[in-house]
């Protein structure tokens, strides 16, 4: 009988189970995604003698000089420590010691994480071996400018990565906002200066949250980069609940990101929270810092019905945590300057388009007499002790590390005397809310848990 999933918190600060005391009235449904089981450590090491679209890693090397490979930064929960031994193996088959491979943490505009977590995401051996360089958006020093894509984003790029002559990406696939999905080619945005990640943002239409469209401007955009600074090599990577590998795959992304895509929205999509009187979505296996459990982690909570409560587990291990291009704490104006901004990037027609879709949406909602309903403040539970504090407050966010002072809150805003409908979603992050229109989606596996602790 397959073991029954474990709920966590606190990315590569213990990966610790979390335990949450339920109140009698509370009838909690827990959405766990349908994955396969965990990878063992011969069926990685298989996979990299396996590529798709070319030849293994040492036969790719071979009488190469500088060879770099590219990680996503710890605010992604890719496990690279689990493969990276196998990589390094590659590398001196085809006659390149460990001390010869640079790995470059991507960054993009993201705070550099802690050195020792860095060490944990690669791995030891790595950390010992090999050089680690950690990328910095906004260093004139480390960038060198290479040309335009036909979309015109200026690529600014670290110049490590042009000074190699063989490139190696490592990341996980995971949903986003911007592109549908993270992964794949979209490591090449982890490298680049700030301006370039800038006019990949401003410039095209965001997708939406665990969107499937591969033809979008933004992903055509960030193949062309990657294709410029020769990032056509990769290992994609995808987790389970638990931040253990289930999938992972070798090769050219052209030839198999599609496909990962079309997996990862099958093994974890989740109905949306309907008519639940109470959405938890834990931000764990992207719960490193407030500014990422956000961000990555509360998809869910946006989607509720009008007077729901609603609560986000995040452990927050580094505290606030750094977003250059979409801040935590917004300075005065932002909005204002973040819409001129994108204006500025954008075309005559691409304007004319989206002020004619906003003006259409008003109609719409007009007719229909909808208003924006007024939603309850997002309650963030902090589990453990820590010695760096959170803000207790950013916009439609409450902060705290009292789970009595979150029920508590639910009590408040909900009607005394009955039940509540619960619904939570474990591992919020890696979920995708379902779509009505898609036809391909499996349903998720949904286990109702009607007791006090999980």
């Amino acid at each position: 009988m397959p073991r029954e999933p474990q709920w966590r918190t606190g990315v590569w600060h213990g990966d610790l189970p979390l335990h949450l005391e339920f109140p009698a009235e509370w009838d909690v449904t827990f959405l766990w995604p349908n994955t396969p089981p965990p990878l063992s450590d011969g069926e990685i090491a298989a996979i990299l003698e396996r590529p798709v679209g070319h030849e293994p890693i040492r036969q790719l090397c071979r009488g190469k000089k500088r060879p770099l490979v590219i990680v996503d930064d710890p605010n992604r929960p890719t496990p690279v420590h689990r493969l990276m031994g196998g990589v390094l193996k590659q590398f001196r088959d085809g006659g390149i010691p460990a001390g010869e491979v640079r790995i470059l943490v991507a960054t993009g505009t993201h705070g550099a994480a802690r050195t020792e977590t860095i060490a944990k995401k690669v791995g030891q051996q790595a950390a010992a071996s090999c050089r680690i360089l950690v990328h910095d958006s906004t260093s004139s020093e480390a960038l060198v400018k290479i040309g335009k894509t036909s979309f015109g984003t200026p690529v600014y790029v670290n110049r490590e990565v042009m000074q190699s002559d063989f490139v190696v990406g490592i990341g996980g696939v995971y949903p986003n906002h911007t592109a549908g999905f993270g992964g794949g080619t979209k490591l090449a945005l982890g490298v680049l200066g700030f301006d370039s990640i800038k006019h990949l943002h401003y410039r095209h239409q965001s997708l939406g949250w665990g969107a499937a469209e591969m033809g979008a401007s933004f992903r055509k955009d960030v193949d062309e980069i990657a294709e410029m600074i020769a990032l056509n090599t990769m290992i994609s990577i995808q987790v389970d609940a638990e931040r253990q590998i289930v999938r992972m795959v070798y090769g050219n992304p052209a030839k198999y990101f599609g496909d990962e895509v079309t997996f990862s929205r099958q093994a974890f999509q989740a109905p949306m929270p309907g008519d639940a009187d109470v959405v938890l979505c834990n931000a764990y296996p992207n719960d490193l810092s407030l500014t990422f459990a956000l961000m990555k982690g509360t998809a869910p909570l946006y989607h509720c019905r009008p007077g729901a409560s609603r609560i986000a587990v995040a452990f927050c291990g580094e505290g606030a945590g750094r977003h250059g291009l979409f801040p935590l704490q917004r300075p005065r104006f932002y909005r204002q300057r973040h819409i001129a901004r994108r204006m500025r990037l954008m075309s005559f027609s691409d304007l004319a388009r989206k002020v004619t879709a906003r003006v259409h949406r008003g109609f719409v909602q007009g007719e229909a007499g909808s208003q924006p309903a007024s939603q309850n403040p997002i309650r963030v539970y902090r589990p453990g002790n820590h010695a760096e504090a959170l803000p207790a407050q950013v916009r439609e966010v409450r902060t705290t590390s009292s789970w009595s002072e979150v029920v508590e809150a639910v009590r408040r805003e909900q009607p005394a005397g009955r039940r509540l409908k619960v619904v939570v979603y474990p591992c919020a992050p890696l979920q995708c809310l379902a779509q009505p229109v898609s036809a391909v989606m499996t349903p998720p596996t949904v286990r109702a848990w009607n007791k006090k602790s999980a």
